[in-house]
């Protein structure tokens, strides 16, 4: 694993914190340059099978590669520009046809598919049960019409992974019925719309429209009706690299943050002298090592194929606050600077809230613990 943080260091560092300033001025600018040198390098292909051209390595490995590139200063504009291209195939990869996973990996494992990625709607929240996004199927084709929200890369994608209705919602079995679909990201009939937003402005967000979207019957990933059901299967991934993530976010900001402390001098004394910011700063380092060992702790888990919902969950709560705490403090730390772009850290202040809203709150973290682990009845 150091040898896997070591390159992913190296690499990274090519791409210094002025570039993703320019880009994150720039919402229309994708990190083109960053993603061609992360393929070139193998590293899409991470956790895929080395028969596909994959590094056949663990979640283990991938959450240290995550964490560097957003420790590198990154953020989460670098993060997500790789994230996107190592986790959505994994539904592919564990659920899609043998004939899929021969035509498709290959060409995944070299990055050249961008794939957004269409669950969520503005109607539904975080109720997936209730999207109205429907797939009809038509001959040896389904048809899809609805819209989708919070759609990453669909400005620039050419594939789409879009979970839909393919039968009517059972109060019974609300999560039934939904089915994952890989689709061309047709513009004739995929209308995207980018979002205006807080932060990450590098990679973009958007709302899409889909009206007669035709997807081919060997497109259909796993069994009609079992789409969430695979959606599940992501989510402990999932957790354990957003918490890396945010990590490393988390350390850029403090590295900035300690530099300034001990470089600007007030009252003839650097600032870091003075406890008000030194002990902020010392907590802020706890707190990313206490989440970063649960963190990889729940990645190990995983890896050994041992149940981990409450170690991803854990690691996805404290990495969310540990980061964005981090971030907070290092804007105090420069002061009024703080809010010169010059100096980066409000860039990484503003990407790494996200991530306690996204992809989970940390409120349904809170959810599923007092639940699943302490044995309270469900609140929602």
């Amino acid at each position: 694993m150091n040898d896997v943080r070591e390159a992913a260091r190296k690499l990274s560092e090519k791409f210094p914190l002025s570039y993703w300033r320019e880009h994150d001025k720039d919402p229309g600018k994708y990190p083109w340059e960053f993603v061609k040198a992360f393929a070139a390098a193998g590293w899409m292909g991470i956790m895929m099978p080395e028969e596909v051209g994959g590094m056949n390595l663990g979640l283990s490995e991938a959450a240290i590669l995550m964490q560097e590139i957003a420790a590198s200063g990154a953020g989460m504009s670098g993060a997500s520009a790789i994230h996107f291209y190592v986790f959505p195939p994994a539904p592919i990869l564990k659920h899609g046809s043998e004939e899929m996973k021969r035509r498709l990996l290959p060409q995944l494992a070299k990055g050249e598919h961008l794939m957004a990625f269409g669950v969520t709607e503005p109607t539904a929240g975080v109720d997936t049960s209730r999207i109205k996004t429907r797939a009809e199927k038509k001959g040896d084709r389904w048809v899809i019409n609805g819209q989708k929200v919070w759609s990453t890369n669909a400005q620039n994608a050419n594939k789409y992974l879009i979970l839909a209705r393919t039968s009517p919602r059972d109060e019974k079995r609300p999560l039934d019925g939904m089915t994952l679909f890989f689709a061309d990201m047709d513009r004739k009939h995929c209308d995207v719309r980018v979002i205006d937003k807080l932060g990450r402005a590098a990679i973009d967000s958007n709302e899409v429209f889909i009206d007669g979207l035709e997807v081919p019957e060997e497109n259909v990933i796993g069994e009609v009706g079992k789409g969430f059901h695979y959606l599940l299967d992501g989510l402990n991934p999932e957790r354990v690299v957003v918490a890396t993530e945010c990590i490393g976010i988390g350390r850029a900001a403090l590295k900035l943050a300690t530099k300034y402390a001990n470089e600007r001098v007030i009252f003839d004394r650097p600032i870091g002298k003075n406890q008000a910011v030194a002990h902020p700063l010392a907590e802020a380092w706890m707190r990313l090592e206490a989440a970063d060992k649960v963190a990889h702790h729940a990645a190990m888990l995983f890896d050994a194929g041992q149940p981990c919902g409450a170690e991803s969950n854990t690691a996805k709560f404290l990495g969310a606050d540990a980061g964005w705490q981090a971030a907070d403090q290092a804007m105090q730390t420069h002061g009024g600077y703080a809010y010169a772009k010059e100096y980066h850290i409000e860039r990484l202040w503003r990407e790494v809230r996200l991530l306690r809203l996204a992809p989970v709150s940390q409120e349904m973290v809170c959810n599923f613990i007092s639940n699943k682990v302490l044995g309270l009845p469900k609140s929602y």
